[in-house]
């Protein structure tokens, strides 16, 4: 039997992509227990084990590092959608999947949650997230723009009105699950909210 193998050293995009899931997972961590307000470059550095330069060289400030934490912790919130293309099946795929993630919420999950309810009255967080919010409108409307050229819903849909009405309703459950578990019931409201949805939008199929 031959010696074994040496290990596989990583290469610097993958050990730079190591650091930056950690200090981005302390952050998130950090964000859920205590706010944003308390959240610094120094104590995401002490939780996630490294030190404050390696954090600020990952990021510069805590601006830049709360936009990486954003789009991280908004990435795969409702997975296997990246081959779906936009229409009305990918909408609703959109609402059954945002509501039956809630049961199994992940930190950064929450943390985006945290960030998002936060960014109302926390300017460096504003412009953040309402870049993250038109993106996620945007994908919104484009699958009701492509439902309506297909025919699979009403013709009289207003594409903009659909996509606030959508995001606003899905971001809010989410909240009140995240403050009060007992009170939201997500395996519910997946058949409820989407029932409601199919109504609203005339989708019969």
């Amino acid at each position: 039997m031959g010696p074994a193998s040496p290990p596989t050293r990583r290469t610097q995009r993958e050990r730079r992509e190591h650091t930056e899931s950690a200090l981005l997972t302390a952050a998130a961590e950090l964000v859920v227990e205590r706010g944003v307000l308390a959240v610094t470059l120094a104590n995401v550095a002490e939780r996630a084990g490294y030190s404050r330069g390696i954090v600020t060289h990952q990021f510069g400030t805590k601006g830049a590092m709360l936009r990486a934490l954003a789009h991280a912790s908004q990435a795969g919130f409702v997975p296997g959608l990246t081959d779906v293309p936009p229409g009305a099946d990918r909408l609703l795929r959109i609402i059954d999947g945002y509501l039956g993630q809630l049961a199994d919420i992940a930190v950064m999950n929450r943390a985006f949650l945290v960030l998002w309810a936060e960014s109302a009255t926390t300017p460096e967080l504003t412009p953040i997230f309402r870049e993250r919010d038109a993106a996620f409108r945007a994908d919104l409307r484009a699958d009701v723009e492509a439902a309506i050229a297909e025919g699979a819903v009403r013709a009289d849909l207003d594409p903009t009105d659909v996509a606030v009405g959508v995001a606003g309703q899905l971001r809010g459950i989410a909240l009140q699950y995240f403050l009060d578990p007992d009170a939201v019931d997500p395996d519910h409201l997946r058949e409820s909210v989407s029932g409601y949805w199919r109504r609203a939008l005339g989708i019969t199929s």
